[in-house]
């Protein structure tokens, strides 16, 4: 059984890359703007290259000079290049080769990987004179392209398989919970995740943002599978600079919607921010469970963590009391107990209650506090059950329905939940006005 290739998507800043990559997966999942070194991180994404094979795709940062290269990104690529089985090296037809291109071959072909020359903008006059000026760079196989428009997709398919060795199809690929890593930028989401892993797989800077598209990661840990997720920092609209920054909150929003628990990061030498409570809020409302970690614990004095702590309640309440994880991610101290938190909220979130059960447990509840009384009619619960897990979901029937923020809803919900003891995790309760039990 063989493992499922690696291709790099690399090249120059600006000529195309996360739009061959978008177009290659068939929706946007790179952000693509004009503006150089927007795609700083390696994205990867399983994409079917032919039928029944396929291929893991990795869009990377633009190739640049050393002196140009104040973060690093160039280290990035390298990475992304060594781990890959094939090379996709894209250049801009319509500018023609640059200098530029040149060096970045160069440096390609230290590495002996299997390379296509994809020449991009193949739809421009210029892109087509210019066509056999790029086979000064001498790569056998040279393929013109419109990644905006999608000419050429079929041919730069082809070449690819025949270039790549036989691979898995998506379904064997081990299945293991989304954990989305969140956080205000720059609050050290990219420390965590490497080191969890142990390697410098996301790009770390101390500049604020760094992180503009999110990285899906497999780890395993005592056993166990977990898809992990780094995040854009999430910050208010208004804070955001530029069109690129905005779109990369946008998908870190994505993230969370597709991820069955968040890790939410908070800056110990910040403390708990009006910025924290807006991610906790927003992870509430997308009904994903929490585990919250505090970064860089070891850097604060006494005062200072019975100030963090003074503070933390806010927190804990929007987010039903998570499991928190004191830790240091540059030492790694206190990282070894976050799996099993991790581990803990995740069962919780799918906890399947019976029928029988459920009504118990409300039946309990509505003995302890009497329900609202309407017009002198007290509302009356004539059944329930749960109708679905990851969040726990309860349908109740009743002679009225409740609005989303009634207090006696919301009473029902917290009851469950200590009771249950779902730390971390939302409850959805759909209430259905019927007017007699069936």
């Amino acid at each position: 059984m063989s493992v499922t290739p690696v291709v790099a998507i690399v090249g120059r800043p600006n000529v195309g890359k996360s739009t061959l990559f978008n177009r290659l997966v068939g929706r946007r999942r790179s952000i693509v703007h004009d503006q150089p070194g927007v795609t700083r991180d390696r994205i990867v994404e399983i994409v079917e290259i032919a039928p029944e094979r396929n291929a893991q795709l990795v869009d990377t940062g633009g190739l640049v000079l050393a002196a140009d290269d104040p973060l690093g990104l160039s280290h990035q690529v390298e990475l992304a290049v060594e781990e890959s089985d094939a090379l996709l090296f894209v250049v801009d037809g319509e500018q023609g080769l640059l200098p530029a291109d040149e060096q970045v071959a160069e440096r390609l072909r230290r590495h002996g990987k299997p390379t296509i020359l994809v020449v991009n903008k193949a739809d421009t006059r210029a892109s087509v004179a210019g066509f056999a000026e790029f086979y000064r760079l001498g790569l056998p196989t040279q393929i013109a392209i419109s990644a905006e428009h999608g000419t050429g997709m079929g041919e730069l398919r082809e070449a690819l398989a025949a270039l790549l060795p036989e691979s898995l199809p998506a379904a064997a690929r081990p299945a293991a919970p989304a954990i989305a890593i969140v956080g205000r930028p720059n609050a050290g989401k990219s420390s965590l995740l490497n080191c969890i892993l142990g390697e410098e797989r996301a790009l770390v800077s101390p500049v604020a943002g760094t992180t503009r598209d999110p990285i899906d990661t497999l780890v395993e840990r005592d056993g166990k599978s977990y898809l992990l997720i780094d995040t854009a920092g999430i910050r208010r609209r208004s804070q955001v600079s530029g069109a690129a920054e905005d779109l990369a909150v946008m998908l870190a929003r994505r993230q969370i919607e597709r991820a069955d628990l968040a890790v939410l990061l908070v800056d110990a030498t910040r403390g708990i921010s009006s910025g924290d409570l807006g991610i906790a809020g927003l992870l509430w409302e997308a009904g994903r469970a929490a585990v919250v970690a505090v970064t860089k614990w070891d850097l604060l004095d006494e005062p200072a963590r019975e100030k963090l702590d003074f503070d933390y309640p806010r927190l804990a309440e929007l987010l039903a009391e998570p499991e928190r994880v004191n830790l240091s991610s540059k030492t790694g101290r206190g990282v070894e107990k976050l799996f099993p938190a991790i581990d803990r909220t995740l069962a919780a979130y799918r906890r399947t209650l019976g029928t029988g059960e459920v009504n118990r447990l409300l039946e309990a509840a509505i003995a302890r506090t009497k329900p609202p009384t309407l017009r002198g009619r007290p509302w009356k619960l004539y059944y329930a059950t749960q109708v679905a897990s990851g969040p726990p979901t309860f349908m109740l029937f009743a002679n009225r329905a409740l609005d989303r923020r009634d207090s006696y809803r919301r009473y029902l919900e917290n009851y469950l939940r200590d009771t249950l003891r779902l730390r971390g995790v939302p409850i959805r309760l759909v209430v259905r006005q019927r007017t007699k039990p069936h």
